[in-house]
C-alpha cells in the first residue's frame, strides 16, 4: 500500500481514526510555553542567586580590624548569605523535580489559571513605600508595625486589629533584639521618649 493510499484512508492528517481536540497544544505551540514556564519557574531562583552573590561580594569587602572580637560584622551576613544559597539550592531541586514529574502544562491549564492579584500587590508594595517614608518620623515601633498591618491585608488578613497587634509585638521585640540585645540603635520617632 502506497503512502497516497493511507493517507486517503484516513481523514485525519496525523494518521488517526480520532480528530485532532482543537484545545490540544499542537508540538510547534507547545515549545515556545514550556521555555516560558521555564524563565516563570527560574526568576526567583536567579533574583536569590545575585542578592546572595551581591552579599558575597560586599562580604569580602568589609574591613575587620585584628582587635574585632568574635563574631565580628561579616558573621551574620554570612551566615544569610549561606542560608540563601542553600534556598536556591532547595528552590533548584524542586523545580528539577516538579518539572520531570509533569509534562509541559496543557494550553487549557495556562489559559485556567488564577489571574494576578493586583491588589495584594498594591497592599503590600504600597506598605513598603509608606515603611520607607515614615521610618524616621514614627519610628522603627510604629512604622514596621504598619508594615506588618498593610502586608497582611496583602495576603488576606481581614481582622486588622490582631495584625496590627501582632505587628506592634513583633517589631517591638526586633527593636529591643537589635537596639538592647545588639547595640544597634533603630529609629524610635515619636516614641523616642519612651525607648
Amino acid at each position: 500500500m502506497s503512502t497516497s493510499a493511507s493517507a486517503a484512508e484516513t481523514p485525519w492528517a496525523d494518521g488517526s481514526d480520532e480528530p485532532r481536540d482543537p484545545a490540544a497544544p499542537s508540538s510547534s505551540s507547545a515549545e515556545p510555553e514550556v521555555r516560558t514556564t521555564l524563565i516563570r519557574d527560574l526568576l526567583t531562583p536567579l533574583i536569590l542567586l545575585a542578592f546572595a552573590t551581591y552579599l558575597t561580594v560586599n562580604l569580602f569587602l568589609i574591613e575587620v580590624t585584628d582587635s574585632t572580637d568574635f563574631p565580628g560584622p561579616r558573621f551574620f551576613p554570612a551566615i544569610i548569605a549561606g542560608l540563601i544559597y542553600a534556598l536556591t539550592a532547595l528552590e533548584l531541586l524542586s523545580i528539577a523535580r516538579n518539572r520531570s514529574r509533569r509534562g509541559p502544562a496543557p494550553a487549557a491549564a495556562a489559559e485556567s489559571a488564577a489571574p494576578f492579584d493586583w491588589p495584594a500587590l498594591v497592599w503590600t508594595v504600597g506598605g513598603f513605600i509608606l515603611f520607607i517614608l515614615t521610618l524616621r518620623l514614627l519610628g522603627w515601633v510604629l512604622a514596621a508595625a504598619l508594615l506588618f498591618w498593610f502586608v497582611a491585608r496583602g495576603f488576606g488578613n481581614r481582622s486588622p486589629l490582631t495584625s496590627l497587634a501582632v505587628g506592634l509585638t513583633v517589631s517591638s521585640l526586633a527593636y529591643i533584639g537589635f537596639d538592647m540585645g545588639l547595640g544597634l540603635n533603630l529609629p524610635s520617632g515619636i516614641l523616642g521618649g519612651a525607648f
